[in-house]
């Protein structure tokens, strides 16, 4: 049987596609950007047929590439962003409307009316969550209201809902499976973190009724087929997982206390808490880390919805860089004698602050501020974040580990930004070899579903680190530099709250 395995890794701004053999080499990828839609303030959508399609063709590119064909592959693990939302008609398999994103922010006024009538905190005792316009639950209400005859539809049967791995699989098998992995099922708001399925009282509060919803599977299993015309023969998909989770499993952190951080266009970092529920008393979210062979895991996850978004903004909104890689050296030609920080509040701040409102600021601006300054506080940012992040796991949950910080997405590669991490947050960061971390879980997932890779600690021995950056800074001046940002936070949330 091939060892060979397909990773799907369907993202906020890209697709990519990587084929993996069995010694998580990449053997073969592809990758394509898409278009990102603001219709308006605070709305960010995809178009769902943009990311099947890019789905197709980068899966296409990476086989070729690698020299394989379907009879060679093993299984494909699909990974996905999180909380955006597709709604499609099942009569036709089209979508009723645009993707909503994560990022879009319309539903804030839904969510600040349901925390006005004291539900809240049944809200998160079941689902781990704040109410909040990021996940998935006040989306689809929103879609349900306010597309033309969905709600109709809707109790006719007609329509479907998922997250994006629920509508890939649902178009990879050609209508055939309707399902949601546990972890994306678990960032929707509707679901019971604890019984793992769909909550009732949940459904009822957010008027989503539970005929739309996909059945709810574990990481791993037999979910389906591709159609036979995709790829030139049937692949079995075997693993499913949302790109955090993804993440945490392709760094191997399966054991209670590990953390890791991804970088992309947010950054996230998650603590492994075993099968213990850790309902946080620092404003993180409790979410399910993974089901395999029938054990749960959970997580505490703080989440940051703009790191490598920053480094978007220096390219194509300030016109700074006209490359993101290019972030990290124009950072480190910044003049030492001036401190500028960027509170990235672009579409709200996240934890442990969990303010919607909230929109970005720069503190510290003088004549000689110039663009080394501003990428520099940009990175700076990112890395000002994540100590917050874990800070406030460390007081929720004493067992997590302190001796180092796993870290990988694109911004992983800068090591000028891996060095300041280090620096600000205090240990030890530690990058992998291989880059592509989330891929490499969706990788395993399906390899160890269609059992022709190893189980879980055999594949965290194979877990190798690329290089270690050890903080360098003196704890004086990383106190300084923590004060300066502790104030610009407050000033921004002070100045968000004052606004009419």
């Amino acid at each position: 049987m091939s060892e060979y395995v397909l990773a799907i890794d369907q993202g906020t701004t890209s697709t990519r596609a990587i084929v993996f053999n069995r010694d998580y080499r990449n053997c073969g990828a592809g990758q394509q950007e898409f278009p990102q839609h603001f219709p308006r303030s605070g709305w960010v959508e995809h178009d769902a047929e943009d990311l099947w399609r890019t789905v197709v063709e980068t899966s296409r590119s990476a086989m070729l590439s690698a020299g394989v064909s379907a009879c060679e592959i093993a299984a494909i693990g699909i990974t996905n962003q999180r909380e955006t939302i597709v709604m499609w008609d099942r009569r036709t398999g089209r979508p009723i409307h645009k993707a909503i994103v994560w990022q879009d922010r319309r539903t804030a006024e839904h969510c600040a009316r349901i925390r006005a009538d004291g539900t809240e905190q049944e809200v998160g005792r079941k689902t781990g969550l704040l109410l909040d316009p990021y996940f998935s639950a006040t989306k689809i209400a929103w879609l349900l209201d306010n597309v033309s005859g969905a709600r109709a539809a809707a109790r006719a049967g007609h329509l479907a809902f998922g997250t994006v791995d629920s509508w890939l699989v649902y178009k990879l098998t050609g209508g055939q499976r309707h399902v949601i992995d546990v972890t994306n099922a678990s960032r929707t708001m509707l679901c019971n973190i604890e019984t793992a399925d769909w909550d009732d009282s949940l459904l009822a509060l957010f008027n989503v009724p539970k005929a739309i919803l996909p059945e709810i599977v574990g990481n791993t299993g037999d979910f389906g087929e591709t159609g036979e015309a995709l790829f030139g023969g049937r692949i079995p998909i075997r693993g499913i997982a949302g790109d955090q989770q993804a993440a945490m499993i392709g760094q191997a952190c399966f054991e209670p206390g590990m953390v890791k951080s991804t970088y992309g266009t947010g950054c996230f970092a998650l603590l492994n808490t075993g099968a213990e529920r850790v309902a946080s008393r620092h404003r993180l979210l409790t979410t399910i880390a993974y089901r395999i062979d029938g054990r749960m895991h959970y997580a505490l996850e703080g989440s940051i919805f703009v790191a490598g978004a920053a480094v978007q903004w220096l390219r194509d909104g300030l016109g700074i860089i006209d490359r993101a890689d290019r972030s990290g050296t124009l950072a480190a030609a910044a003049d030492a004698g001036q401190t500028v920080y960027l509170v990235p509040a672009f579409t709200g701040l996240g934890a442990p602050w969990w303010d919607p409102d909230a929109r970005g600021a720069l503190y510290g601006l003088t004549r000689n501020t110039g663009p080394a300054e501003l990428a520099k506080a940009a990175l700076e940012s990112v890395c000002f974040q994540t100590r917050d992040l874990l800070r406030a796991m460390r007081k929720d949950w004493p067992r997590a580990d302190k001796t180092f910080l796993r870290v990988d997405g694109g911004m992983a590669a800068s090591d000028w930004t891996m060095q300041r991490l280090a620096d600000i947050v205090g240990v030890p960061v530690d990058r992998p070899v291989v880059h592509e971390t989330t891929a490499l879980g969706a990788a395993w997932l399906a390899g160890y579903g269609a059992q022709v890779w190893p189980n879980m600690q055999g594949f965290s021995q194979s877990w190798k680190r690329d290089h270690r950056f050890v903080a360098r800074m003196d704890e004086g001046e990383r106190q300084q530099l923590v004060l300066g940002w502790r104030a610009a936070v407050t000033s921004t949330l002070d100045f968000s709250s004052k606004q009419p």
